[in-house]
């Protein structure tokens, strides 16, 4: 039979077959439900269908062990692959399927890229991806997750412009950096207007992956953001990042004595309405420039910041109590964490900072515990709301 109600139906039915007759209900599956996971409750099953696959894992962060696989199940005598696991209802991960994969701890492997290449593969049966230079991931939305757009495809949405400049810095030391500046619509046609500026950190993240001007467009159209413009600076290599943007006072100095000097002689900005914000490590950088300076910053968004144990992290403890100890903070400020992050790196620290911020009245402040782990589709998930916090639009305040 036919439709299905539950996979677990599906499955029942399917097992109780002869061997022989269980491809053509596998087919009759495949014909029937395009959309996988298949999501019911608390429950996701994942699929994989192929004639020649030895051995296929779902490969899933919240999942322990090294790698962090779940195994997939053959149904005898036919060419699916299958798993059914639990998840909170709010749950939006990524994930890959590994096939053929060695299953030899990543810790111990010596070509991880190479690994990844020839054995994990985005899901052919789900659409939902997030897509990037270096890897593109399937996307897994349970029922009352986060939604998660696609916001370029928003085509009756009113877009801005996206301008590119290049930028240099003695602070920094670098030459002839990008920088992406979104400026909203109708800002032409409002000659007179001078508007908010929001600094993000890695804009090659931000026009890409994370799809900040697009997500822009959106929340001004709504009204859940005013009008903004947004500058993204391009980062450094990887390598770097910690050393930029960790306690780095030339990081400051850069933002405030050449990028909004040059900003400034380029857009019309209201001075006294500015914000800076990043992911992971950016955060950081946001919150040692808002921190150093909250008279200029005056809106921060940290999105993931590492506060705890790891790479740097005895500057990174200093934070929570320098958050404490500020006379004067931004006077709105925006911070998530994952469920699924590192808990003494990411979670539990952001816990911490969370209840000091909680218990100051002169700042309006918003923190969100989101269902994923740490990358760009946990990002672009909260992004939203946090841009809407930072900067409210007229839908927020009322």
């Amino acid at each position: 039979m036919a439709n299905w109600e539950s996979f677990e139906a599906f499955l029942r039915e399917a097992e109780a077959a002869p061997v022989e007759e269980r491809q053509a209900i596998v087919d009759d599956l495949l014909r029937e439900r395009l959309d996988w996971p298949w999501i019911q409750g608390n429950k996701a099953s994942f699929i994989y269908v192929s004639m020649g696959a030895k051995r296929v894992a779902l490969n899933l962060d919240t999942f322990d062990g090294d790698p962090p696989f779940a195994q997939m199940q053959k149904l005898e005598g036919t060419t699916l692959w299958h798993l059914t696991s639990e998840f909170e209802d709010d749950d939006l991960l990524d994930y890959l399927l590994a096939i053929d994969d060695p299953m030899t701890p990543l810790k111990t492997e010596r070509d991880i890229i190479g690994r990844i290449e020839r054995h994990w593969r985005v899901d052919p049966l789900n659409t939902t991806r997030m897509n990037t230079a270096q890897m593109n991931v399937s996307v897994l939305r349970m029922a009352n997750a986060r939604p998660f757009p696609d916001w370029t495809k928003l085509y009756q949405v009113k877009h801005g412009k996206l301008r590119e400049h290049f930028i240099s810095s003695v602070q920094l030391g670098f030459a002839n950096r990008k920088v992406w500046v979104y400026t909203p619509p109708e800002y032409d046609e409002n000659p007179n207007e001078i508007y908010p500026l929001m600094i993000f950190a890695d804009g090659q993240w931000s026009i890409g992956p994370l799809q900040i001007p697009q997500m822009a467009d959106a929340l001004i159209k709504h009204g859940r953001m005013q009008p903004v413009i947004i500058a993204m600076v391009q980062s450094g290599d990887q390598k770097d990042r910690i050393k930029t943007y960790v306690s780095n006072d030339r990081h400051y100095s850069f933002l405030l004595t050449e990028l909004l000097p040059f900003l400034q002689t380029q857009y019309r900005l209201d001075s006294a309405n500015l914000g800076v914000g990043g992911v992971a490590v950016g955060a950081i950088a946001a919150a040692h420039a808002a921190l150093k300076n909250p008279a200029v910053f005056s809106h921060l968004i940290m999105i993931s910041p590492p506060l705890g144990r790891g790479v740097a992290q005895e500057k990174l403890s200093q934070y929570a109590k320098r958050f404490e100890d500020a006379t004067v903070l931004p006077k709105r400020i925006f911070q998530s964490v994952g469920r699924y992050e590192t808990r003494s790196r990411f979670y539990l620290p952001a816990q911490v900072l969370h209840t000091i911020l909680e218990e100051r009245d002169d700042v309006e402040y918003q923190y969100i515990e989101i269902g994923s782990g740490h990358g760009l589709v946990a990002f672009r998930a909260v992004l939203p709301e946090a841009l809407a916090w930072a900067f409210p639009g007229e839908v927020w305040e009322r």
